[in-house]
């Protein structure tokens, strides 16, 4: 258990522990979800397009692509379409 304390314009600062078991960083934002009874959760917020972005690069992961070997596969349809236009 840690305790912080909220400071006169009411600023907490998470202990160094979790920030580094979490990887929060300075400019990471934060929803404060109200469970009510004075408690409260702080959840890391996360846009839509990294959610989606970070689903693609799972799904692609799991198939065995990589970034490389997308792009290699780019490269050659692009060839074949530059070649079939002539």
């Amino acid at each position: 258990m840690m305790t912080v304390q909220v400071s006169q314009r009411g600023v907490i600062t998470l202990p160094k522990a979790l920030r580094d078991a979490y990887r929060v960083k300075e400019g990471d934002v934060f929803t404060v979800i109200d469970l009510g009874g004075g408690a409260f959760a702080l959840v890391p917020r996360q846009l839509t397009v990294d959610r989606l972005a970070n689903s693609i690069r799972e799904g692609l992961a799991a198939k065995g692509e990589t970034l490389e070997s997308m792009l290699k596969r780019l490269r050659a349809a692009r060839e074949r379409n530059g070649k079939a236009g002539t």
